[in-house]
C-alpha cells in the first residue's frame, strides 16, 4: 500500500509519496539518488506510481528523504518514467505548497515562509507567500545557474547548453520550422530525442565539478514573444514532455538570457499549455546567476495505490 498526495504546477503533475516507500540509504540526497537508481526494491515503487495504469508516460513525482543536515527542512528524490532527475523546479514549488499545507513547517499565515529543501543538485528554497491563511504563490530560489557552451552542433541543429540544476540544450523552435504549439508537439519530441542522443557524451554536457550531474537532461524549444517573454516546451528524459514552463529549465534559460537582456529584467516564461512562470536573476555569484522563479501548485488528490500479487501487468508499462 503506497500513499501519495498529488499536485500540479502549471499543469505538470507532481506525485509526493507520503507512505509505504522503502528506506533509501545514503549520506546525502545525491548519494540517495544513486541508491534509489540501483535498488530494485525502490525502483519498483517508482515504476508502480509512474507507469501505466496508475500513471502515464509524462508522470512525475518524488520520494521524501532526510535532508543532508539540520539546515534544511526536507530532502527529496525526483523521479519520472525513466529514472531520477537531479533537479525539478516545478516539483520544488509543489513541495513548498505541500510542506505548508501538511504542517511540515511552521508557516506565517500573512507573510512569507521559507521551505529549505535538499535536492540532488544542492540546496534550494521554496518561498511560500500566504495571504489570509491562503497560499497565493511560491518563489523557487535555485542553485547557481550558468552557461556551459553556445552554438554547439547537435545532429543537424545548433544549441546552447546551460545548467540550472540539470543540464539543458536550448534552441528556437523556428530554427526547425516549428513553433511551441500543441499541434507541433510530436515533431518537437522527435527532435528532442535526436538532439539529446547527438549530445550523449559531448564535452558541453559535462558538469564542471561533479560527474553525477553530467548529461543532457532536457531539450528546450522556445518561441520569442517579446524582449523578456518566451514560450517554451521542455522534452526531457526519453521523450517526456513538461506541461509547465519547467522550473530548472527556466533557470537554465535565465543563465543564457542574463548575457542578452538588460540588467534587472523579469522573464515571463509560458508553457505549451498556456501556464506561466515569472523569473528573474536574484543575484550574481562567482559560480553563476541565482535564479528565482515564481509559480503556484495546486492539490489534485490523495491516493492509496496497491499491487495485486496476481496482476500479470505488475508494476506497469509505458507506451512511449
Amino acid at each position: 500500500m503506497i500513499q501519495t498526495i498529488d499536485y500540479h504546477t502549471g499543469g505538470e503533475p507532481f506525485r509526493v509519496v507520503v507512505g509505504g516507500a522503502p528506506e533509501i540509504g545514503g549520506a546525502s540526497v545525491l548519494e540517495r539518488r544513486s541508491t534509489a537508481a540501483g535498488s530494485e526494491e525502490v525502483d519498483r515503487v517508482r515504476r508502480l506510481l509512474c507507469h501505466e495504469p496508475r500513471g502515464h508516460a509524462d508522470m512525475y513525482g518524488c520520494f521524501l528523504v532526510p535532508p543532508d543536515d539540520e539546515g534544511a527542512d526536507l530532502g527529496v528524490l525526483f523521479w519520472h518514467k525513466d529514472g531520477y532527475s537531479t533537479a525539478c523546479g516545478h516539483g520544488t514549488i509543489a513541495l513548498g505548497v505541500h510542506a505548508v499545507r501538511e504542517g511540515l513547517v511552521e508557516a506565517d499565515p500573512d507573510g512569507v515562509t521559507d521551505v529549505v529543501i535538499d535536492v540532488p543538485s544542492g540546496r534550494v528554497t521554496a518561498r511560500v507567500l500566504m495571504k489570509g491563511g491562503r497560499i497565493t504563490s511560491v518563489t523557487f530560489r535555485n542553485v547557481p545557474s550558468y552557461v556551459l557552451a553556445r552554438s554547439v552542433p547537435a545532429g543537424g541543429s545548433e544549441v546552447d547548453v546551460s545548467y540550472g540544476g540539470a543540464i539543458y540544450a536550448s534552441l528556437p523552435a523556428a530554427s526547425l520550422g516549428l513553433s511551441v504549439r500543441p499541434e507541433h508537439l510530436t515533431a518537437l519530441i522527435e527532435h528532442g530525442r535526436r538532439i539529446k542522443a547527438a549530445l550523449a557524451g559531448h564535452p558541453a554536457a559535462r558538469h564542471p565539478t561533479d560527474e553525477r550531474l553530467s548529461g543532457i537532461y532536457g531539450v528546450i524549444f522556445y518561441d520569442v514573444l517579446g524582449p523578456a517573454h518566451q514560450r517554451n516546451v521542455t522534452v526531457f528524459a526519453d521523450g517526456e514532455v513538461d506541461r509547465s514552463p519547467c522550473g530548472s529549465g527556466t533557470a537554465a534559460r535565465l543563465a543564457l538570457l542574463a548575457d542578452e537582456l538588460p540588467e534587472g529584467f523579469t522573464l515571463t516564461h509560458d508553457s505549451i499549455v498556456g501556464s506561466s512562470f515569472k523569473a528573474w536573476v536574484a543575484e550574481t555569484t562567482a559560480e553563476g546567476v541565482i535564479p528565482e522563479i515564481e509559480g503556484m501548485a495546486y492539490l489534485t488528490g490523495r491516493h492509496s495505490f496497491e499491487l495485486d500479487p496476481h496482476d500479470p501487468i505488475g508494476t506497469g508499462f509505458t507506451l512511449r
